[in-house]
């Protein structure tokens, strides 16, 4: 569905609320308000280093855009950490973007490696983020490449893994009703998209809202709006349901270059918006400038920690 800045009565909402489900309409009211995170790494920067000749840059093009907080073994007590976040977002009457980022054996232990210590651990953990979100609205990214790097993983790990995204799904379900909430697809050049759509009915997308595609990556919204139809029309032909899904497009305004760790010559791409079609959501999901590990063109700077080169070549797209 179209979403527009008009759709702001409550009479309207509602009527779509009661057409479409809680999401669609709580989407529709946020178009161009989702919460712009005043402690995210590339704000923290800024304000640490307002002398720098790149922070009135970083803050006009970065910093003050709306972007996801991701969230994982750094995070503290996750419930407290994500109820705060959502909490403010509530106060600003915004949409706040959230990424689950704590599967065990995270990143098949290269540059962003880690997550819970246990499946245990993982479910506890979980429950907890779901819990902390309630009944407030939110947008939430399950697990990024969980689900396409299952080949990384033993036979018997795959199914531990399917198994706790299947939990996560029915966790959020039960205990974040309002929150849109999307499962990881990979991106345009990784899975094929009838494989995609096994995983993902596999992990329990049936539960949830949809799916994500693009998350860390540089696949043109084109690109990717064709492989989400493609992995909607096999969830279709395999299962008889179809999901909607959004994009990432914080670093793909000059597409993808075939490389993923820190490549040279990305550029950022429109930010977080609703979508007229294709993609329900354009979103930023990865948070521009920080480096996905020590590679590319920031060798020294480790996965998740804000880079202002990185930032800055972001702006200018070199």
């Amino acid at each position: 569905m179209r979403h527009t800045s008009k759709l702001g009565s409550p009479a309207l909402l509602l009527g779509l609320a009661a057409l479409f489900g809680p999401g669609c309409a709580a989407a529709a009211n946020q178009n161009g308000g989702f919460y712009v995170d005043p402690n995210s790494n590339p704000a923290i920067w800024v304000r640490d280093h307002a002398a720098d000749a790149r922070a009135s840059k970083i803050k006009s093009s970065i910093a003050t855009k709306p972007m996801a907080r991701w969230f994982g073994n750094w995070s503290g007590n996750v419930g407290t950490a994500v109820s705060s976040f959502v909490d403010a977002a509530r106060a600003a009457d915004k949409l706040p973007i959230l990424v689950a980022y704590n599967i065990p054996g995270r990143d098949c232990g290269s540059h962003s490696g880690g997550g819970a210590g246990s499946p245990e651990a993982y479910r506890t953990w979980i429950s907890s983020f779901a819990s902390g979100i309630g009944s407030r609205r939110a947008v939430v990214v399950i697990e990024p490449d969980a689900l396409a790097q299952l080949d990384c993983l033993a036979a018997d790990q795959r199914s531990v893994r399917i198994g706790l995204l299947q939990y996560a799904a029915r966790e959020f379900k039960m205990r974040a009703p309002n929150a849109q909430v999307y499962h990881d697809g990979g991106n345009a050049s990784w899975i094929a998209a009838d494989e995609m759509a096994r995983r993902l009915n596999s992990a329990g997308v049936s539960d949830i809202r949809g799916f994500a595609l693009n998350v860390s990556n540089y696949h043109t919204s084109v690109d990717s709006n064709r492989y989400g139809a493609s992995v909607k029309a096999q969830l279709k032909a395999q299962f008889g349901y179809e999901k909607p899904f959004v994009v990432d497009t914080s670093r793909n305004g000059n597409g993808s270059n075939g490389e993923w760790c820190n490549p040279a010559g990305r550029k950022l791409g429109v930010v977080s918006q609703n979508s007229a079609s294709g993609a329900e959501m354009l979103l930023w999901l990865k948070v521009p400038g920080d480096s996905d590990g020590k590679c590319g063109i920031a060798p020294n700077t480790p996965a998740g920690t804000f880079s202002p080169d990185i930032a800055t070549r972001l702006i200018e797209g070199r």
